[in-house]
């Protein structure tokens, strides 16, 4: 039985690139919610395969990973020439609130847990090479990544590994984003920095890395956040790099995720 209302996935015959889209009604969204996925060829006899959710910045939505960021041409490749196993990429929409819903658990939507608990129901039972047995690793950029961070420190127990790219580290720092004033957010919980999270379990962090662009406005966060993780004994790798808050970042760095991902959601 489905955990959805409704589900709508795209038809093999009119697909391409591997890409699929799959729809699902949730009462955390009190609506609909979107899912790009790259489902490898040839995976359809397999079973458990690893889900890799990628989440997306301000302003865009599901497509963004794929369209601007070639995320499945990257994983084909990179998973054609063996460097990585087979995976299932899962790119949802934040769930288009505002210019960013921030990941986080509103008081009227939760979209923390259309990310943590929707979307990984929505992919294994709709994509027969995945299962509830399969590993999940969770990533993002910029607001994504600041979903990445928070959600895999908040559930431990769902997540092998985390992976961020030029994120934001504090709640705060959405207000340099967005159109809407914070207090808009009407959020349940009170502390929703990177570092909140990671507090209320530090012994128990999944395998965790991040980068940031040297010529990246929100470098001082990741640089402060990779300080607190050192002062509390937070196993984790932190890099930076040339670069900015762009894409063509975004687009050279994920190759680290997938590394990162295959070598901690993989059964070997």
């Amino acid at each position: 039985m489905s955990s959805f209302r409704t589900s709508e996935l795209s038809d093999k015959a009119f697909e391409k690139d591997g890409l699929r889209f799959l729809t699902v009604k949730t009462p955390n969204l009190k609506g609909r919610g979107d899912i790009c996925l790259f489902v490898p060829d040839g995976t359809d006899a397999l079973t458990d395969l690893p889900i890799y959710i990628l989440l997306h910045g301000v302003y865009g939505s599901s497509w963004v990973w794929a369209m601007k960021g070639g995320a499945h041409h990257t994983a084909k490749r990179m998973m054609d020439s063996g460097e990585i196993k087979p995976a299932i990429l899962a790119m949802p929409s934040d769930g288009l609130w505002g210019d960013g819903s921030g990941y986080l658990s509103h008081k009227d939507r939760d979209f923390e847990q259309w990310i943590v608990s929707d979307v990984p129901k929505a992919v294994y039972e709709n994509i027969s090479c995945a299962s509830k047995h399969s590993p999940l690793g969770i990533a993002g950029l910029s607001m994504g990544g600041y979903g990445a961070l928070r959600l895999g420190a908040e559930y431990s127990e769902v997540f092998k590994a985390i992976s961020a790219h030029s994120a934001i580290t504090k709640f705060t720092e959405m207000e340099g984003f967005v159109e809407e004033p914070l207090a808009a957010y009407d959020l349940i919980h009170e502390d929703n920095d990177v570092i909140d999270s990671i507090r209320k379990n530090p012994k128990s962090i999944p395998a965790l890395r991040f980068d940031c662009g040297k010529g990246d406005d929100l470098i001082d966060g990741n640089r402060l956040l990779h300080a607190q993780l050192l002062e509390l004994g937070v196993p984790h790798a932190y890099e930076e790099f040339e670069g900015a808050h762009e894409w063509p970042y975004w687009q050279k760095h994920l190759e680290s995720t997938l590394r990162f991902f295959d070598r901690y959601c993989v059964k070997k």
